[in-house]
């Protein structure tokens, strides 16, 4: 059986999968996990630290994942912040600092991969646009099934 659905599910899983376990596999020598990649990442890239709830946001992780990955990333020295302080700033730490360039270069490495020489600047421009129009096409109808699911139940 070949059908639009699963072909669009199994080729985004595939990608995802595969993803994390490049994640986990790069990671593995710091005693880190793929959820480790996008905090690092995130706070690396955020020019006056950001939060766990922003984090949270960006990294699309559920924030009980995000806070347990965070417990680790300050237990091993990664990630610092001020702890005495409601929704305080995550910062990295210099040994964090040192990780985030290895997760940069990781993450520029798989990239190149799944994108080899053959596909040019415009092919990938066009391929992540389309990949931000169907999100933001499927976005836009999971609000319209919860709008019609509280219009059904009266709420």
């Amino acid at each position: 059986m070949d059908t639009l659905f699963e072909n669009f599910t199994i080729s985004i899983l595939k990608i995802n999968k595969v993803v994390q376990k490049i994640k986990l596999y790069e990671m593995e020598s710091f005693g880190l996990q793929a959820i480790h990649v996008m905090c690092i990442f995130y706070i690396a890239h955020s020019d006056d630290g950001i939060t766990a709830g922003e984090l949270a946001r960006q990294s699309m992780e559920d924030k009980a994942a995000v806070s347990r990955a965070l417990a680790l990333l300050k237990r091993k020295g990664y990630v610092c912040s001020d702890e005495h302080k409601y929704n305080s700033r995550l910062y990295l730490t210099d040994e964090g600092k040192k990780v985030a360039e290895f997760i940069d270069d990781a993450a520029t490495r798989a990239v190149n991969a799944g994108m080899d020489d053959t596909l040019t600047d415009e092919k990938r421009r066009e391929f992540y646009a389309t990949l931000n129009y169907i999100y933001e096409n499927l976005k836009e109808y999971y609000g319209q099934l919860l709008k019609a699911r509280k219009e059904k139940n009266g709420k």
